[in-house]
């Protein structure tokens, strides 16, 4: 009988395009294929080291001429929210939280496309179908959930968050929500209501993304207790965001040879 032992997997990097979050910068990513057996292991070993999930794909910033994009996370232990996010929590009292398996309904669909509207219709999401819709959140080879949130009194859906669940917390790849309601801070309050479900659930973290010193697209991400930030091959406490503007320097960056040599992947083996 022929055995063959597991590939480890291989690792690309994206052409260079714009900068979403710094003008005058260019963007490229180190991707890698999330699929077979071992894709929960490598998805959550990946995501300690600064990784992103996209459908099948994990994916880190690896720009030529900065290392703004810092992933960030919610250490849940000691997280209390601020004053102006309690209010924020007693604001959306109305809203009730459902969880449920990564399923694309048109509701969704449509709450998506007036998000996108109002709030980014020149980004890059701004021409996505519903197949593409449907894609993004139903093809998974994770654990992942949708969570949906709705007015208790109308029914109504308000604001969705695909959510991933990795062995040491959750992480909010991508979520949206009723435009028109900005002054109920929909966002911030998805993100603290992803703190208590990570406290139920008993894991320790919540995974925002990337924070971007300078981009006031990202600045919100800072304004969250209890943050730490994926900086030079480890976690740290971020104190100061004042400090991380030299990541935007172009000496800040490693060779892309370096950067995969460092990356720590999971033993498939058993």
């Amino acid at each position: 009988m022929r055995h063959s032992l597991p590939l480890a997997p291989q690792f690309y990097v994206t052409a260079p395009q714009p900068c979403p979050y710094l003008p005058g910068r260019m963007e490229r990513k180190l991707f890698t294929a999330l699929q077979g057996d071992s894709a929960e292991k490598l998805n959550d070993s990946l995501s300690k080291q600064g990784f992103r999930r996209s459908q099948n794909v994990l994916y880190r910033p690896s720009c030529s001429d900065c290392s703004a994009c810092l992933s960030a996370r919610i250490d849940v232990r000691r997280f209390e929210p601020s004053k102006s996010q309690r209010r924020t929590l007693k604001r959306n009292a109305n809203l009730a939280r459902r969880a449920s398996s990564p399923w694309a309904t048109e509701e969704q669909y449509a709450l998506f496309r007036r998000y996108l509207d109002a709030r980014h219709a020149d980004g890059g999401m701004a021409d996505m179908d519903i197949f593409e819709f449907a894609a993004m959140i139903e093809e998974t080879p994770i654990r992942s959930r949708v969570v949906e949130y709705s007015d208790t009194a109308s029914g109504a859906l308000k604001a969705v968050c695909l959510t991933d669940v990795l062995d040491d917390g959750v992480s909010m790849v991508y979520s949206f929500y009723e435009p028109e309601l900005q002054r109920k801070s929909l966002g911030t309050w998805m993100i603290l209501d992803h703190v208590e479900i990570a406290r139920e659930a008993g894991l320790p973290y919540v995974y925002l993304g990337y924070w971007v010193p300078g981009s006031p697209k990202m600045g919100y991400k800072a304004q969250f207790g209890a943050l730490e930030v994926y900086r030079r091959g480890s976690w740290e406490r971020m104190e100061d965001p004042e400090e991380y503007e030299q990541e935007r320097h172009p000496l800040s960056t490693d060779p892309i040879a370096e950067q995969v040599a460092n990356i720590s992947l999971p033993d498939s083996r058993g």
